[in-house]
């Protein structure tokens, strides 16, 4: 070998003279030299256009808007990227010493880069290629976030390079602590940045206040966010947890006792961390409101929002939604689309905010304020994000028939008055198609009061009494009283035949409820910004547009829809374990043709519930649905939980002015001893429409004794049996 190595250097160097050997040694030397100062200009020049170091004390964390319900719970946070920071004075050293421990040991003696570390990953690299463990510091892991997406994209060398060469200079600016409290501020904890927003996304409290075992599962996440999540994966956690523990005991951080109890320690994480956000629909709708006022600074200003949400009610409003929807659907004559547990359906099934399956919306207002207490919007967020509270159009039905029967009293027609129920015919327009109105069990009933017409939700004498007071009129009560949707000028208007929507129909029954103040909705009590200063505050929206003594007879028609009309079994029935008598609770059902729409409105006078039950494209639920039987029952059931524990509130208080006549109900005349127990009741009445004749059907016989005192409309034939 030597021999040829010899041989080598005789034929090449060896032939040279000393004046070409010199030559090719300064050549030799110049090349070193150039390529000494190529690979320094190439690191010079190497972060021409990487960011600024200066980014670490420039940089404005988009700190997440906080929503907070009205007993000052945290209900959700809207952020792009929900950031809160935190400096890390406040935090002990258990809650930043897992990071650490498992991302960078070394971090306290190094300049940015552990080189022992960065050795073994260039190994690892060449042995095991993308799969091996990587070498960045908690510097280096900084530097990177400090890049654009696109360029954290990058997985070349040359990216590497750059991200070590800002992790130098960010070492020679700042001081270990600096740097920690940037790089925990902006850890990414699958969709959480930083770690005093994870603190209170995952358990519910700050940072300042985690323990050992929740400190060392948040360090849990940064190595891959998605596959160590708690909440989908609580044993993957749980292993890198119990790791991290290890690591921490190794590096003399804890003793070794500290970590066998911390690994003992159960993942308790909040309840809304696994997913069952609180009230989605509500939340929703705030956001775009917010949305509207703020634009992006919703999700980067740190915004504080104080809502009007009653996180207790609105958890019991979402369960017994949910158990009357499955109720329903278990009926043996559900006739709608079969819904499929696993919703497993064809894609062309779905259009726009369409479901396949049967849905449903409740909301409770505060009549004195206009709280949103409860917002449920639908079945399944996850499903659907279109708000049925606040978005659908629906069709009333019967319990638009309050706005007729309030027109009424309103123009001076008494409660007693007795109308018709018998066939009618209505031409729509002249010479156009003829509209004969039925009720929904296809009978007629003959004569009877507007009061028991309305409790008993008959369509024909509603129709009529529409005819008597006007559409107009009965459209313009209803715009009055909080109804802002277009009403037909039709004869079938009076019945519910137009659309509305759900939100509209409470903030009208709130006229009710208030003995004829209307007050409008709302959902935000105030806005904040992140340092406290309040930016704009709510205020109570009243208006009166209502008799009082209009209102307070309309109350007492109402109530009896609930003590003995449609409403009763829904809300007073001990089957449901439902409001106790002692309650003061009015109300009306409504079911559509067909049964498409079921509704149910009841309130008493400390709350306002509105619900409704259907399919979002219109079809029959069931043969015997109708709103006392399916949306009654729900609200029944909220109301009795939310007076479980509550003193019964004092009754709706009676206003001066008005008077109480008994009266015969099969005329609406005064009752005489003759006329039958049973046919007799106590009416309310406005001054001046007290009926001033008495009863000339019943004497002292029991025979009728004038036909036309009835009043029987031309035309009209009827039935005395």
């Amino acid at each position: 070998m030597r021999a040829r190595l010899q041989r080598l250097y005789d034929l090449s160097l060896g032939r040279l003279s000393k004046e070409g050997r010199w030559l090719l040694a300064t050549v030799g030397a110049a090349g070193v030299a150039f390529g000494l100062g190529g690979a320094l200009g190439a690191w010079t020049h190497l972060c021409d256009n990487c960011p600024s170091i200066a980014q670490i004390y420039a940089f404005e964390p988009k700190e997440a808007t906080r929503l907070y319900a009205i007993d000052g719970s945290l209900v959700a946070e809207l952020a792009v990227e929900r950031r809160t920071p935190i400096e890390l004075a406040d935090l002990p050293p258990h809650v930043y010493e897992p990071f650490i421990a498992v991302e960078d040991r070394r971090f306290w003696g190094h300049h940015g880069v552990d080189v022992r570390r960065f050795v073994k990953a260039v190994a690892d690299f060449a042995l095991q290629g993308y799969d091996a463990a990587g070498g960045s510091t908690i510097t280096q892991q900084l530097a990177g976030n400090m890049f654009s997406a696109v360029d954290r994209q990058d997985i070349s060398v040359r990216r590497k390079l750059r991200e070590m060469k800002v992790a130098f200079a960010l070492e020679r600016a700042y001081t270990k602590r600096e740097i920690l409290e940037a790089y925990l501020n902006q850890i990414n904890f699958d969709g959480v940045f930083g770690i005093q927003a994870a603190a209170l996304h995952y358990f519910g409290r700050d940072a300042a206040e985690l323990n050992l075992p929740e400190a060392a599962l948040l360090a849990a996440l940064p190595v891959s966010p998605a596959t160590h999540n708690p909440t989908r994966h609580p044993d993957r956690a749980l292993r890198r947890r119990n790791l991290i523990l290890g690591l921490m005991a190794n590096q003399g951080m804890i003793t070794r006792d500290e970590a066998a109890a911390a690994r003992a320690f159960p993942i308790a994480l909040r309840e809304g961390a696994r997913g069952q956000r609180l009230a989605p629909y509500f939340v929703e709708w705030v956001r775009q409101d917010l949305y509207r006022r703020y634009g992006t600074d919703v999700y980067e200003k740190g915004l504080r929002v104080f809502t009007t949400l009653d996180p207790e009610l609105q958890f019991v409003a979402d369960s017994v939604l949910k158990q009357r929807l499955d109720w329903v659907e278990l009926q043996p004559a559900f006739r709608a689309p079969t819904y499929l547990e696993t919703r497993d359906w064809p894609e062309d099934s779905l259009q726009g905010p369409e479901m396949p399956y049967v849905q449903g919306m409740f909301v409770a207002l505060d009549p004195a304020t206009g709280n949103i207490l409860a917002l449920v919007g639908g079945r399944d967020f996850g499903d659907s994000e279109f708000n049925r509270a606040t978005q659908a159009i629906r069709q009333p039905g019967s319990v638009f028939k309050p706005f007729t029967y309030t027109a009424a009293i309103d123009a001076g027609v008494p409660a007693s008055e007795v109308i018709y129920d018998t066939p009618m015919q209505l031409e729509t327009f002249p010479g156009g198609p003829i509209y004969s109105p039925k009720n929904f069990d296809d009978e007629f009933h003959g004569p009877m009061t507007l009061r028991q017409a309305l409790y008993q939700s008959i369509n024909v004498v509603t129709v009529k009494l529409g005819q008597r007071v006007g559409i107009e009129s009965v459209a313009q009560t209803a715009r009055r009283m909080g109804i802002d949707s277009d009403i037909p000028r039709v004869a079938s208007a009076p019945i519910g035949a137009g659309s509305v929507t759900p939100m509209e129909i409470a903030t009208a029954y709130t006229t009710f409820a208030n003995m004829g103040v209307r007050v409008t909705p709302r959902a935000i009590l105030r806005i904040e910004d992140s340092d406290g200063r309040v930016l704009w505050e709510s205020r109570v929206v009243r208006e009166q547009v209502l008799d009082e003594r209009t209102a307070w007879i309309m109350l007492s028609i109402l109530r009896d829809v609930v003590d003995r009309g449609t409403g009763h079994l829904g809300v007073r029935s001990a089957t449901y374990g439902n409001v106790p008598l002692e309650v003061p609770i009015a109300g009306k059902t409504g079911t559509t043709n067909d049964a498409t729409d079921t509704w149910f409105v009841g309130f008493s006078p400390e709350l306002v519930t509105t619900t409704w039950i259907g399919f979002d494209r219109p079809a029959r639920l069931h043969l015997n649905a109708y709103g006392g039987t399916d949306p009654a029952p729900a609200a029944g059931m909220i109301l009795g939980w939310y007076y479980r524990d509550r003193e019964p509130p004092a009754e709706w208080p009676r206003p001066p002015g008005l008077t109480d006549r008994t009266v015969d109900s099969s005329t609406g005349l005064l009752a005489t001893p003759w006329c039958p127990i049973e046919l007799t009741y106590t009416e309310v009445f406005l001054p001046g429409t007290e009926p001033t004749e008495t009863c000339d059907v019943h004497g002292p016989w029991g025979i009728r004794q004038r036909a036309d005192s009835l009043s029987i409309p031309p035309g009209e034939d009827v039935d005395w049996d």
